[in-house]
C-alpha cells in the first residue's frame, strides 16, 4: 500500500466481514463500503477476526498484522460497527490516537442490557440463572466502559443510529444525557440490498402460499418464529412459507400448513420466494430496525409484522404495512382488505439515497 496518504482514507473496523471463500457476515457493511468506494471515498477494511488480507469486490479487507505495519496517520477516520469490548474497545487502545474522528453505527445489542430488553429464550434454549448473571454482568461492565470512553473521546466521536429505538436505548443504557449526543448524532436506517430496488412484487402471477416469513435464525425467541407457528395452526385454510434454519421444530410440533424451506437464502433468490405469497409475515418481539421486513417493504409487497414502537417508526409511513398484536395475533385477508389486483407500491425509504447516501454526506462533514 505504500505511505500514501489520502484526505478521505477511510478505514471501516468490523468483528467480521465477507470474504472471498464464501465467507457471509455483516453484509451490511460491505453493501456501504461498496457505496462509499463508487463515490469516490477511499475505504479500506479491518477484519477483526482474519489472519490473512482479502479483496471483496475491489474492498481491500486487511488482518491486522498488515494494519500494524502502516503509518500512524495512513488513515483520518474510523467508522466502528456494532462495536464490542473485546475487539473494537481494545483495538481503540491500542491505536485510538491515530485517529481524528471516530463514527460508531449501533445496530443493536451492543450498548443494550440484553436480558432487560430482549424476550426470554425459548425453554429449548439451555439457559441457567447463572449464565443470566454473568451475561447481566458483562453487559453492566460493557457500558461502564463506553460510557468512560464516549465522555473521554468526546470531541472527536459521531454517532450512528439505525432508528430512533436504538438511540433511546443507546441514552437509556449508557446513561448519558441527551445533550451529550446533540448535534453529534445522526439517525440513518441500514440501507436495504440493491435487489431490493431494482426488482419489484408481482401482484398478478400465481401464489403458491398466503404467507411468507423469512428469518435466518429460527431458535431466537425475538425473531417469533412461534407466533408463525401459532397463526399457521389456527389458520388452516391459509398456506404459510417459513424460511431459514434453526432447530425450533425439533421442540414444538409444526403446523400442518406451515412449509419449513431450512436453508439459508442469497438475496438473489429472495424476491423468487417473496413472489409466490401474497404476503409477508415478519412478527417480531425486539428489532433495532428490522432490515429483511424493510426490504419486502421496499420490494412493495403487503407486509404483516408486529405492533411494537420500532416497527410503527420504520413501516407506519408504508401503505401496505398492516401491524398485529403479539399477545393474540390473528390474520385474516379480510382483516387486511387484500386486493388480489394490488400493484406494489414504490417506498424508498431504505434506498441507498436515503440512507447511505446520507452516510457519504456525514462523512464529508467529518473531513470537512
Amino acid at each position: 500500500m505504500g505511505g500514501e496518504k489520502h484526505k478521505k482514507r477511510v478505514l471501516v473496523l468490523v468483528a467480521a466481514y465477507p470474504t472471498t471463500a464464501g465467507e457471509v457476515a455483516l453484509m451490511y457493511v460491505h453493501v456501504r463500503s461498496l457505496w462509499y468506494m463508487k463515490n469516490g471515498l477511499q475505504v479500506d477494511v479491518l477484519n477483526l477476526s482474519a489472519s490473512s488480507d482479502d479483496c471483496v469486490d475491489g474492498i481491500r479487507v486487511l488482518c491486522k498484522d498488515t494494519y500494524k505495519g502502516l503509518p500512524s496517520d495512513y488513515y483520518e477516520l474510523l467508522i466502528l460497527h456494532a462495536p464490542n469490548i473485546r475487539q473494537h474497545y481494545i483495538f481503540l487502545k491500542r491505536y485510538g490516537k491515530r485517529f481524528k474522528h471516530f463514527l460508531f453505527f449501533f445496530h443493536g445489542h451492543e450498548v443494550l442490557r440484553r436480558n432487560k430488553v430482549y424476550s426470554r429464550p425459548y425453554p429449548f434454549i439451555r439457559r441457567n440463572r447463572l449464565t443470566e448473571i454473568i451475561q447481566d454482568f458483562y453487559d453492566c461492565y460493557k457500558l461502564r466502559v463506553w460510557r468512560r470512553f464516549f465522555q473521554k473521546e468526546y470531541n472527536h466521536i459521531h454517532f450512528v443510529f439505525v432508528s430512533n429505538w436504538m438511540k433511546e436505548q443507546f441514552l437509556k443504557w449508557t446513561q448519558l444525557d441527551q445533550e451529550y449526543i446533540e448535534g453529534r448524532s445522526d439517525i440513518i436506517y441500514n440501507s436495504i440490498h440493491p435487489i431490493f430496488e431494482v426488482e419489484a412484487w408481482n401482484s398478478i402471477c400465481e401464489k403458491e402460499f398466503d404467507f411468507i416469513t423469512i428469518r435466518s435464525n429460527w431458535d431466537g425467541s425475538k425473531y417469533a418464529v412461534d407466533i408463525v407457528n401459532e397463526l399457521a395452526a389456527n389458520n388452516p385454510d391459509y398456506s404459510f412459507m417459513l424460511v431459514g434454519k434453526g432447530v425450533f421444530f425439533d421442540h414444538y410440533k409444526k403446523a400442518n400448513n406451515l412449509m419449513l424451506i431450512n436453508r439459508h437464502l442469497k438475496p438473489e433468490e429472495i424476491p423468487h420466494y417473496l413472489n409466490k405469497s401474497r404476503y409477508a409475515l415478519m412478527p417480531t418481539r425486539t428489532d433495532a430496525q428490522g432490515l429483511m421486513m424493510c426490504e419486502m417493504a421496499s420490494f412493495g409487497m403487503p407486509l404483516i409484522t408486529s405492533d411494537i414502537p420500532v416497527c410503527r417508526e420504520v413501516l407506519g409511513e408504508y401503505d401496505h404495512a398492516y401491524f398485529i398484536s403479539n399477545v393474540s395475533p390473528v390474520v385474516t385477508f379480510n382483516q387486511f382488505d387484500f386486493d388480489e389486483n394490488r400493484a406494489a407500491i414504490e417506498y424508498r425509504k431504505f434506498f441507498k439515497e436515503n440512507t447511505v447516501q446520507r452516510e457519504i454526506e456525514l462523512i464529508d462533514r467529518l473531513f470537512g
